[in-house]
């Protein structure tokens, strides 16, 4: 695991939950510099829980994030845990194409 994240993953996220509601709830404690939310907003998908991926601009806030373990989210306890950042040299490396 990387001790100097600065990504986060949020499970058990409310199917009603809109990315700019995650972004407000984690704004607060640092800067955002990418959010994304699975499945999308506008997916016609049935969903019965989401997954949101945070990047803050300070590794600092990963810690900090991570105290809303547990704190109920429109109906949900939200997890949040620390998110190894892959690099993209890796992520492009041969040995992973399908």
């Amino acid at each position: 695991m990387n001790s100097n994240t600065h990504v986060i993953q949020v499970t058990n996220v409310s199917p009603s939950t809109t990315s700019e509601q995650m972004r407000t709830l984690f704004g607060f404690l640092g800067n955002i510099e990418e959010l994304k939310l699975f499945p999308p907003d506008d997916s016609p998908l049935p969903v019965t829980s989401r997954v949101c991926f945070v990047k803050f601009h300070e590794s600092e806030s990963v810690g900090v994030s991570q105290h809303l373990t547990n704190t109920v989210f429109v109906d949900r306890a939200l997890i949040v845990v620390p998110f190894a950042e892959v690099d993209k040299s890796f992520a492009e490396s041969p040995f992973l194409a399908g």
